[in-house]
Order: structure tokens, then sequence, then C-alpha cells
């Protein structure tokens, strides 16, 4: 199949070229968080730097955007964190603007040592974020794991929050994760996973299918550097069996073929990338034998 067919093909098929917007199109598809049974769109956004902005309408006009087209199609999940600047007083000030605040499945965390002042930061992110309850609150990082596990989980049991989770970006920490994971009862992890950083397939990704557990995946495009590898090359014309358009696609497909991924959230500052991530949420996924030829793809470039 050629790149024109390829291109008509995915147009038949609802599959609208990049910057398109979702109307008159399927929404991004859904899964089970596995403690609950609650629905969640697979695609959701990350605000780490992209959201770290000043009250300049220049600088937030684009923002905006982006939380209109991830609810108009089909997303909520919106991934933010202390550590991340002014990223939660935007997201807070943007989706009470836009009236947007309780359709939004919002997930920040704790980032700091001690028990008092994970408490004091978390009430300023409940603040920031204009929320009488938050969503998803992760341990960010691992830091003072067992001090904090202690408030959220009275926090739960009180409902101030929904979830509990743990996070981490680096594969040297997944043996920590694991323990918790073996011996606490938690919600979410969030981890790094990607088509060149697989490590969670040998031992997490199973453990949380076990455990019962939902995955958020950060940084899927590697920082860009997916981006910077397939610079200048057209997608494969083969990508037409998964339903796939653009690299974005195709890295956050390879991510979503793994039946143990909740949920996967790239960070952006523009809403047509935006509409493009959530596109992946759409359509076929790859299956075993088309997973290793995107792994072979990527290892001859």
């Amino acid at each position: 199949m050629t790149r024109r067919e390829h291109l008509h093909y995915l147009s038949a098929i609802g599959l609208a070229p990049l910057g398109t917007s979702f109307l008159n199109m399927e929404m991004v598809s859904k899964r089970k968080i596995p403690s609950s049974n609650e629905q969640l769109p697979v695609i959701g956004l990350g605000t780490w730097q992209t959201f770290d902005v000043s009250e300049s309408e220049t600088e937030r006009s684009p923002l905006k955007a982006i939380l209109k087209e991830l609810v108009k199609g089909g997303g909520s999940v919106v991934d933010s964190s202390p550590m991340y600047g002014r990223s939660e007083k935007v997201v807070g000030d943007l989706s009470a603007e836009l009236n947007l605040n309780d359709k939004l499945f919002i997930a920040t965390k704790v980032w700091t040592n001690g028990i008092e002042e994970g408490i004091r930061q978390m009430n300023q992110s409940f603040s920031v974020l204009k929320r009488k309850q938050i969503d998803l609150m992760q341990i960010h990082n691992l830091v003072d794991w067992e001090m904090h596990l202690k408030t959220l989980r009275q926090w739960k049991d009180d409902k101030k929050i929904r979830y509990i989770g743990i996070t981490h970006y680096t594969a040297g920490v997944l043996p920590a994760m694991e323990k918790i994971i073996r011996d606490h009862p938690i919600d979410f992890i969030q981890l790094n996973y990607s088509i060149v950083s697989r490590e969670p397939e040998n031992r997490i990704l199973p453990l949380v299918q076990e455990r019962k557990i939902a995955v958020l995946v950060n940084q899927p495009f590697e920082e860009g550097d997916l981006f910077q590898r397939v610079k200048g090359k057209e997608v494969p014309s083969w990508t037409y069996e998964f339903d796939c358009s653009s690299w974005a696609q195709f890295f956050l497909k390879f991510i979503l073929s793994h039946s143990a991924i909740t949920c996967v959230i790239p960070g952006t500052s523009k809403p047509h990338h935006l509409i493009d991530n959530l596109k992946a949420g759409y359509g076929k996924l790859p299956d075993a034998k088309i997973r290793q030829k995107m792994i072979d793809f990527m290892n001859s470039i």
C-alpha cells in the first residue's frame, strides 16, 4: 500500500489528517481501572513543563484549547504535580474558567518529606486545582512513601481522594516499586514505558495485572527523543493495519497494545498535537506480531 493509499484508507475509516478536530469522529476508547471497574480514557494529558506558564493570555490561550480538545475528544485524565511549578494552578484556573473541572479526572502528587508537610502540600494542591475531591493522589518518585501512604489511606477512607498511586520515571527504581506493589494495596502506578524502554514488561506489568492495579505511562515519547530518531522519515505504510497515521500514534499505540496499560499521559503545548495524540486511542491496536515488527523497525534506524 502506498502512502497516498494509506491516507485515503485512514480518511475512509474516519481517521482525519493531523490537526483536524474530533468533530464527527468516535471518542477515544476507555479501559477499566481494575480496583473499581470505572472506565478511564486511554489517552490523557501530562502537564510537566508545558503548563508551567504565567497568567499571560498569550501563554494560556493554547492550553485552554488543549483542555477543550481533550474533553471534546473524550479524554479526561490530566496529570500534574507540585514539582511542576505553576502547572497545578494553571490547570485549576483554566478548567474552572472553561467550566470543565467536573469533566476532568485530576491526578496530582505529593512530593515532599514528612507527614505534616505532605498534608500541607496536598491541601495546597486542592486549593490551586479548585477541587473538593482529587481523583488520584500519587506519591511522586516514591519520596517518603511510607509516611505519605498512611495519610493517603485515611484520605481515601474520608473520600477526599478517590484513588492512591505511586510514581517514578526510571527503570532502576522498578524493584522498589515491585516491592510496594506486593506489600501494599494501591490503585495506580505511574512509570516510564515506551517502544525503546520496555523494562516494565519483565515483572511490573504482569504483576500489576495480577494485583489489579491501573497503570499510567509517562514520557511515552522519551522527552522527544523518539521523534528525533524518525525525523525526516514517513510512517511505514504497513501501519494501516492498526489505524495509524502519524509517528505520535505509532509510539502511543505500541504502548496501548499492552493490555496492562490503562492510560498514557503525553504532554504538549500545541492543540493539534493533543488531537493527534487522542487519535491513538481510536481504531485498532497492534497485535503481538506487529508489535515485534515495530520494535524491529525502530532498531533498524
